[in-house]
């Protein structure tokens, strides 16, 4: 098989599908690996350290797509990407297609087959290929709420951890999975006041014996929810709800109810954000202020750690990137549910149940 490797193009987006080492095993597996010019950058591959392992380079994405049977890469394809995709094309990438319609109707047309990472799934209910970029994202958020409190960026002025004598701030995480417990980890770290809420009470006991009454766990109803919020200093939204969009849980009203300066940062954005008021963001003008309150949405979050995000991905997507290019899409997801459960589009239609739920468009169950 052709495997391609477009340079990913959405704004300060400085990921790619695969390194060096990850060409090197499709081409030992016996494919081809073409790769755009420069689409290793980002994150300090030359064109030379792809040639090094037997890749041919391109001069620009138009021929990655010509030859290309499967391509590989990390964000959603933007529209004039979708544009260049037919139906022989296997797209294997992160789709978030329940947030955007546009996209969804655009790999319709196409035809192709798009496998999303973030729906692939495992023996034990994970998400085995968002897992990385959600542990990313999770600890980033820390980081990102951190500076976000500044008073030069808006926020009420405070160091997250606080000082002797000064009390920390209060962060407040909303959902207990792989990213909410990550936020947790780097939160505890700083010396925050953390309390997380779920609704799941194995979560909640697995994160109480983890952090050792470090963290407060909290079940998640309406009301003790919006009374958290209206305290914090931080609140990180970690919510998921595998490919459908995100619930939301933080209302206008309760925003305009909180307090001046306070952040809010939507980990959930990429499947619509979990906050009344979120809105996509990019890194190059990551927040804005709505009530008094600093919203925080960058849709590509980990695309600012871009080297150990790629390499977390990789280790990742790898093994099932083989298994399609080694066996054909239709072979490998007929031997493996989980991959299947990936496809979520394929010849014109929807083939994942929540993705056209959210929509409101028909769903085709997936037909090999």
């Amino acid at each position: 098989m052709i495997i391609g490797v477009p340079k990913e193009i959405k704004i300060h987006e400085y990921r790619v599908g695969l390194t060096p080492a990850s060409a090197s095993e499709f081409i030992r597996s016996g494919h081809k690996v073409i790769v755009e010019t420069k689409a290793g950058m980002g994150i300090g591959f030359s064109d030379d350290d792809y040639k090094a392992v037997g890749a041919e380079i391109t001069i620009d994405a138009a021929q990655v797509f010509a030859q290309a049977e499967m391509i590989v890469k990390v964000k959603e394809p933007q529209l004039n990407e979708c544009a260049m995709l037919t139906e022989s094309h296997l797209l294997y990438t992160y789709l978030h297609l329940a947030a955007d319609p546009a996209q969804t109707e655009a790999l319709m047309k196409s035809g192709c087959t798009a496998i999303a990472y973030e729906t692939v799934t495992n023996d034990a209910g994970g998400l085995p290929l968002l897992a990385p970029m959600s542990e990313v994202a999770g600890r980033m958020s820390i980081q990102a709420g951190a500076h976000a409190l500044e008073k030069a960026t808006g926020g009420r002025g405070l160091l997250l951890g606080g000082v002797p004598g000064v009390a920390p701030a209060k962060v407040v995480i909303i959902g207990g999975g792989v990213s909410g417990m990550n936020a947790a980890e780097m939160a505890v770290g700083m010396g925050a006041d953390v309390s997380i809420f779920d609704r799941n009470l194995a979560v909640l006991r697995r994160l109480d014996n983890r952090f050792r009454g470090s963290v407060k766990t909290r079940y998640s109803t309406a009301h003790d929810l919006e009374l958290a919020v209206l305290e914090a200093d931080l609140v990180i939204g970690a919510v998921l709800v595998a490919g459908a969009a995100a619930p939301k849980l933080v209302s206008a009203e309760m925003v305009r109810q909180m307090k001046d300066g306070a952040v809010l940062v939507d980990i959930s954005i990429d499947q619509g954000g979990c906050f009344e008021n979120s809105r996509p963001t990019t890194h190059a003008d990551p927040t804005f202020i709505i009530d008094g309150v600093v919203h925080y949405c960058v849709a590509n979050m980990p695309g600012a750690v871009a080297r150990t995000s790629t390499f977390a991905l990789n280790n990742a997507t790898l093994p099932f990137g083989l298994a399609l290019a080694n066996k054909g899409w239709n072979q490998a997801c007929r031997e493996d549910v989980h991959l299947a459960n990936g496809v979520n589009i394929s010849g014109g239609f929807i083939t994942y149940e929540a993705v056209a739920r959210d929509l409101g468009k028909e769903y085709h169950p997936l037909n090999f």
